[in-house]
């Protein structure tokens, strides 16, 4: 797989929102206006919305001509970080052809135990997006289940939709301000691996054989997606002792054709979010993680007491 490993340093261009509905007629009553706006400019509007609110705005609009649908965030897995750069990728095609209107919507599935998803997937949006021609509308029940969702919405946009109108948030942070006071949230725990190794910055060749080895007894791992996934593994597990102490460690398990692989270091993370957008070519180095991401189909990276952690799925 061919990865972009450097961009042009842009400004940020990125028009980031929140609203905030009662109802399924007032969330479609708000979205309306700006879909209809969006189309007198020839501007695409692009859907991560709930299936029933994507039917209501075709409905109201007219039809499906001038809506894409967007890869639904289920398949993120929980991971804020890992939505964020799926959609970056999505949005960065789109916008190969000029400016796109995004409405997302909340769901209530992904709250998690605490609805610090929604927190961590809109500031990781801020950093990802930040160079697109985008305008991003995120769409917020007023009464969610967990407060945290309110609260993560004020400090993450810095506009709101009020009465059909943009305003400025006085609330808003940056995401690193944010994700400071609000960090990562610590997926699943696994079961016993099937295999573990702690390494240093010499034993990395052991690092990829092991995976190539792990991989090599499953058949719907094809050779250059191998290549793919050590390489993934590789920038982790370099990053982890390059930045994070001398020594770390590296665990696998293998489920359902899939790879996990966790890497594990005692140091502190700077970057609340690391790789979540390429470097400009100028730096000679920092592009690691953003290619794991790249290559990877979750990559979900967080912190505690213990030091910093990385959990990526990589399937066939």
């Amino acid at each position: 797989m061919r990865v972009e490993t450097t961009r042009v340093a842009n400004p940020v261009r990125l028009q980031h929102m929140a609203g905030f509905y009662d109802s399924m007629p007032d969330l479609v009553g708000q979205a309306l206006p700006l879909v209809s706006a969006a189309f007198a400019r020839a501007e695409p509007v692009a859907l991560a919305v709930r299936p029933t609110t994507e039917r209501a705005l075709h409905d109201v609009a007219g039809g499906a001509a001038g809506f894409v649908t967007l890869e639904s965030a289920a398949t993120a897995r929980g991971s804020g970080q890992t939505m964020a750069t799926r959609r970056a990728r999505q949005l960065r095609e789109l916008t190969a052809a000029g400016a796109v209107t995004v409405l997302t919507e909340h769901d209530h599935e992904l709250d998690g135990v605490d609805g610090r998803y929604w927190t961590e997937l809109d500031a990781a949006q801020s950093i990802a997006l930040g160079d697109l021609p985008v305008s991003l509308v995120c769409f917020f029940p007023q009464f969610p289940l967990h407060l945290e969702i309110l609260d993560g919405a004020r400090r993450n946009h810095p506009q709101l939709l009020v009465a059909g109108e943009r305003r400025r948030n006085p609330a808003h942070r940056s995401p690193r301000d944010v994700l400071a006071a609000i960090p990562a949230s610590t997926p699943l725990l696994l079961g016993p691996p099937e295999v573990t190794l702690t390494y240093t910055a010499w034993q990395l060749h052991d690092v990829r054989c092991a995976v190539e080895q792990v991989l090599a007894d499953v058949p719907t791992f094809v050779a250059t997606r191998i290549e793919d996934v050590v390489l993934a593994v590789n920038e982790v597990a370099t990053n982890a002792v390059e930045h994070g102490g001398h020594q770390a460690r590296l665990a696998l398990w293998v489920d359902d054709d899939e790879l996990v692989c966790e890497v594990h270091d005692i140091g502190t993370l700077v970057e609340p979010l690391p790789g979540m957008r390429a470097p400009h070519p100028s730096q000679p180095r920092g592009r690691g993680l953003w290619i794991a991401r790249q290559l990877c189909d979750v990559l979900h990276i967080w912190w505690d007491a213990q030091g910093t952690h990385v959990r990526l799925h990589a399937g066939p």
